[in-house]
């Protein structure tokens, strides 16, 4: 038992609500996350400060923008695709995205399954060498519809023949013809293909740490529904998109000058009210008060050569009145900085 009766007091004292509310929020607020700066500082956080986890294996080069507007020309792609595809199978055919990422090359190889048909293609005017894996039951679905059959769904996986890889190249040739066609920018685009895999731990067509961009699409037709990825190395995209921003760029300032002409066009034909101003001797009231209609005021000559002329509310010329083939005119002998008056 304590001797000081205050801290006897203070002990017996009960909790209030706000001293309830605070133990209650300090125990349910989330511990600050360690953060350390590169040189292994300890970094204060405040409160509710997320930190966002990076993964180096698979860096982002493209910025926001950069990834929208290759996201929309994917999109323009798959839909005119899945026009073309439907036309030369004679059957209803539905291609939509289903991820749009940035791998590393071992990381792409490792989402091939096994077995694998993988179309490796060249673009002349590009480096690099992208691929287009086709899942072997989708593949086998449209050799059937080529052939004449009703484009059923095969059952099981298998390695495809060379038949049918050289029909299945009549697909893929359309593929490469329709993107091409879609991200071309100054000049048309040349696709072929250079060769077939069916294994992807066997492709060596770009160093293992190089970014690959991969669009993945969900392919339906009849009743087989299945995917086609499309996998190509950054760096042969990255002229491409580099023009596309370049395009971009004009066709913003484009849009920019002619706004300005047009608004300069109609900005130059605002009215602007004129007139003709000076200085000359005074009269009384008396003499103001007797002025009637056909009385004429006379003026020295010489206010005539002191002419102010007057736009909207500022003088900005001085010149000389006159007469000029009958009219009243002003002929302009100085350009006055711009005076404001009250």
């Amino acid at each position: 038992m304590s001797d000081d009766p205050q801290e006897e007091a203070s002990e017996g004292e009960l909790l209030g609500q706000t001293d309830i509310d605070a133990l209650i929020a300090e125990a349910l607020d989330e511990p600050d996350q360690v953060v350390y700066d590169p040189d292994g500082n300890l970094l204060i956080t405040h409160k509710g400060a997320r930190v966002e986890p990076y993964d180096f294996r698979n860096p982002v080069f493209l910025t926001e923008i950069e990834l929208r507007r290759v996201r929309i020309r994917h999109e323009e792609f798959i839909r005119y695709l899945a026009a073309r595809l439907s036309i030369f199978l004679r059957l209803e055919y539905s291609l939509k995205m289903s991820r749009l990422s940035t791998l590393t090359y071992s990381k792409y190889t490792e989402t091939i399954p096994n077995p694998a048909h993988v179309v490796l293609f060249k673009v002349d005017q590009l480096r690099g060498v992208g691929a287009i894996d086709i899942n072997p039951r989708l593949a086998l679905t449209m050799v059937d519809r080529m052939l004449g059959g009703k484009g059923h769904s095969v059952q099981g996986e298998r390695y495809l023949t060379e038949i049918e890889i050289n029909l299945v190249d009549d697909v893929a040739n359309i593929i490469l013809d329709e993107w091409c066609r879609q991200w071309k920018v100054e000049k048309d685009l040349n696709a072929s293909i250079i060769g077939h895999e069916s294994n992807g731990r066997f492709l060596e067509t770009a160093p293992a740490d190089s970014i690959m961009l991969v669009l993945t699409m969900e392919a339906g037709g009849g009743d087989c529904s299945e995917s086609i990825q499309i996998g190509i190395p950054y760096y042969t995209l990255e002229p491409i998109i580099k023009k596309m921003y370049e395009e971009k760029e004009k066709e913003i300032n484009r849009d920019v000058v002619g706004f300005q002409k047009a608004g300069q066009g109609s900005f130059e034909q605002v009215d602007i009210p004129i007139q003709a101003e000076w200085d000359a001797d005074s009269i009384t009231v008396k003499e103001a008060s007797h002025i009637r209609p056909g009385d004429v005021i006379r003026f020295p000559k010489t206010v005539l050569n002191d002419t102010r002329v007057r736009l909207s509310d500022t003088i900005k010329f001085r010149g000389e009145a006159g007469l000029d083939k009958n009219r009243v005119a002003v002929k302009i002998s100085e350009r006055l900085e711009e005076k404001v008056e009250d």
